[in-house]
């Protein structure tokens, strides 16, 4: 690397001489797929006893897993979905013993979450006593030098050693050209979640979707699951929809792809034109993680800037039945994909009278009238504007800080968070895609299920753990 290049920013990483402080009970915030998996874990090292504290909903399922829609399927094949790092066939084996499909196909989001929580109930029981499910919310923490003190929304305090936070994902942001606020909820969806998409909608209803990306994939299966039979427009800024998976499994190479920067992507490029573009991305899986933090942080923002969505649509891919779905709602006229901004957007007569500027600029703009827009922009990690009260309080006393990109909440190589002042939290830790300023790749099972492991293992002290019995 030549020595004009920006410096890295230095991220610590795991250290044998640096052992966590001692803990005895660790409180986890957030009860989806790392929340979850987190408690297992520990669990399974032998580790400190766990209060898994969860708000809303079952535990172990979180917002991915709590469809019951059967069209709603994992985009990772089955055979790449085990939870347990040591156990590569424990996802396949479970959906075998019920019947619920084969090593090469795409379970259902519904059939994982089912997965997680009975992995959860059965951990639970093999430990008596050492794990706590609280349904309630942590409104407060505050961090004293050698404890961690919980204010509950119900009031109490809860005390441990260390916290972890496994928030998931934050709901997308009002996208710009939009004033969400001033609009009435029966027109404008703000988080595709948490409302009924279909009610109220009649036939030759059009529905306008912010985003083209996975959360637009959902939307527009669960509204057309649910019969509505109108026309769908999906707008983003760029219009490029997330590709599909080949129907064979590519077998990538396990060597790093050499170069940075521009010289990666021609690498990149020319291993596409090779042995395809699926497996030359693939192939790059094990390694990208380690790429990121060793990169620059100007290197960083310039694939933000203009690699991040081309890696998006190639990185994260439908199910091929997906895909095959969504081409016919294109080929029947009933859904269409476009690249624009909007320039205009006001309810009248209960409807939307929406403007949008095509890309490019060079045709003039567009006018719908549609009777819902739904924000389909994806889950948003800028802290800075998060509405969430916890994080918001963290932030304010300086506990926590935003990471560069503001991505995530900013954290160490082993999830340590850092305060305001670039201090690592060692007893105040952060998982799943909110760090996904320092490591990029976190928020695939495959990556979490692997960051929840290692921190497992350094908070238990543990060497290894065998999955016998599991």
């Amino acid at each position: 690397m030549s020595e004009d290049r920006p410096t890295a920013r230095v991220i610590p990483f795991p250290s044998r001489s640096e052992p966590p402080p001692k803990i005895d009970h660790i409180a986890i915030v957030g009860a989806g797929f790392s929340g979850t998996l987190q408690a297992i874990n520990l669990l399974r090292h032998d580790g400190p006893r766990v209060t898994l504290i969860e708000r809303r909903g079952a535990f172990g399922r979180g917002v991915a897993y709590s469809t019951p829609n059967p069209a709603h399927l994992l985009n990772v094949r089955a055979a790449n979905m085990s939870a347990l790092p040591d156990v590569p066939d424990h996802f396949v084996r479970w959906l075998a013993a019920r019947g619920h499909g084969t090593t090469g196909g795409f379970a259902t989001r519904r059939d994982y979450g089912d997965y997680l929580a009975e992995l959860l109930r059965t951990t639970q029981e093999k430990a008596p006593g050492r794990l706590t499910l609280l349904h309630d919310s942590a409104t407060d923490v505050s961090l004293r030098p050698d404890r961690v003190d919980l204010g509950m929304d119900s009031g109490a305090t809860l005390t441990a050693d260390a916290a972890v936070l496994a928030l998931g994902n934050l709901p997308p942001h009002h996208p710009p050209g939009v004033d969400g606020a001033a609009l009435p909820a029966d027109l404008y969806t703000a988080d595709p979640w948490s409302d009924d998409l279909t009610a109220g909608l009649r036939v030759d209803d059009t529905v306008l979707i912010l985003g083209t990306g996975l959360t637009m994939v959902d939307a527009v299966l669960t509204l057309d699951s649910a019969g509505f039979g109108g026309r769908i427009v999906a707008l983003s800024r760029r219009g490029l929809m997330p590709r599909a998976h080949a129907d064979s499994v590519p077998k990538p190479l396990a060597t790093r792809p050499a170069g940075h920067g521009a010289d990666l992507l021609a690498t990149v490029r020319a291993r596409a034109d090779a042995i395809g573009w699926r497996a030359a991305v693939d192939e790059l899986r094990p390694h990208t993680q380690g790429m990121w933090l060793a990169a620059p942080v100007e290197e960083q923002r310039r694939f933000l800037r203009h690699l991040r969505p081309w890696w998006d649509v190639h990185r994260h891919r439908l199910a091929p039945a997906v895909a095959e779905r969504l081409q016919t709602l294109i080929d029947d006229g009933r859904l269409e994909i476009a690249g624009g901004r909007i320039a205009a957007c006001a309810a009248r007569d209960g409807g939307l009278d929406v403007d949008f500027v095509p890309r490019g600029g060079l045709t003039a703009a567009r006018h719908l009238r549609v009777r819902r827009l739904i924000n389909c922009t994806g889950p948003q990690g800028d802290v800075l504007r998060t509405r969430e009260p916890l994080l918001r309080l963290l932030l304010a006393s300086g506990q926590i800080r935003a990471d560069p990109h503001r991505l995530g909440i900013d954290v160490t190589a082993n999830a340590e968070t850092i305060d305001v002042n670039g201090r690592a939290n060692p007893r105040l830790l952060a998982l799943g895609p909110m760090t996904r300023g320092a490591f990029w790749e976190i928020v695939a099972v495959p990556d979490l299920r692997r960051q929840t492991w290692s921190v497992a293992r350094r908070l238990s002290n543990a060497h290894w753990v065998e999955g016998e019995g599991l």
